[in-house]
């Protein structure tokens, strides 16, 4: 592939809306995923979430704005977009009577370079399963298969619906290393979850969007350093004089004393403040303990931007 290629989007939406009767999903929304990228969309329920996701796929049609996914129209280069993505749908979307080693058999019999189905069965913990029909398989199972029926092909692009929904914490490591190998792999991975630590920890790159539009946009240290203030906190003995606290910390911080001996420091904590606070405390005499950083969230950010939480 030539660097020019390369550096065009794997998905790019341009002022895309979608609305269902008087209801807009997705309003004028604007996104750019960058190739071997893990990309996180997050909102809360009925944000637009995946009706964006599905128009990128091309099941739902856009009613104005324009979508391309790795320079193709979904709705009319479907055809030759189909063995290039990878599609987790909410949901499953397996047959009910199907076992579930030959659904990803099946799978894999359409792809011309399939991984092994053995081994992903095998890593997803899913060979004792295999011959389980899938209306048999608990919610978390259904999930893995999904998952192992999105990738068995080798897709450039993946679009994975909350793709650890109903699964145990072993079982969510399982799907994050998975997805740490498709991103080595150099493979882009669309992501929509309610896990916010999910996002933190496996997203190149975040975008909330909120009634259909983008309301923030960046990396997971991007977003919880805009516009933020971490906190310091220390205990000391009650009502020690601030003022040289105050005095040797950078311009804009602030020192309190939240309730008897118990202190805050406010300001973006790099780690020098917690070196001052310990100079500071020895000046004093005094012997500052508990000395811990409290940092903004994920969760924190969203909070702020949407109002509600992700249920």
């Amino acid at each position: 592939m030539s660097s020019a290629a390369s550096s065009n989007p794997a998905v790019r939406l341009r002022g895309v809306s979608k609305r269902y009767g008087e209801t807009t999903a997705v309003a004028g929304l604007d996104l750019e995923v960058a190739p071997a990228e893990v990309f996180a969309l997050l909102g809360p329920n009925g944000a637009g979430k995946t009706t964006t996701v599905e128009m990128c796929e091309g099941f739902v049609t856009p009613d104005s704005g324009s979508v391309e996914v790795l320079g193709l129209d979904p709705l009319a280069d479907n055809a030759a977009l189909r063995p290039r993505i990878g599609v987790m749908l909410q949901g499953g979307g397996g047959y009910p009577a199907a076992r579930a080693g030959e659904m990803l058999n099946l799978v894999a019999a359409y792809s011309a370079n399939p991984l092994d189905p053995a081994w992903l069965l095998d890593t997803l913990g899913l060979t004792e399963a295999a011959r389980t029909t899938y209306r048999r398989l608990s919610g978390g199972q259904q999930q893995r298969l999904a998952l192992a029926c999105a990738i068995v092909g080798r897709p450039e692009l993946v679009f994975l619906d909350e793709p650890t929904a109903g699964m145990d914490a072993h079982a969510r490591l399982v799907v994050w290393e998975l997805i740490e190998g498709l991103r080595r792999d150099g493979v882009t991975v669309v992501l929509t979850t309610h896990h916010l630590n999910e996002a933190e920890e496996l997203a190149d790159r975040i975008v909330i969007i909120d009634r259909g539009r983008a309301v923030a946009a960046g990396t997971p240290a991007e977003l919880t350093r805009s516009g933020a203030e971490d906190q310091l906190r220390f205990s000391a003995p009650p009502r020690l004089d601030l003022t040289l606290l105050t005095a040797a910390l950078p311009e804009g911080y602030r020192a309190t004393e939240t309730s008897p001996g118990q202190y805050l420091v406010e300001g973006r904590i790099d780690p020098q403040v917690p070196a001052t606070v310990a100079a500071w405390a020895a000046r004093m005499d005094v012997l500052a303990t508990g000395i811990r950083v409290q940092q903004r969230s994920l969760e924190d950010v969203f909070l702020e931007l949407t109002g509600r939480e992700l249920r």
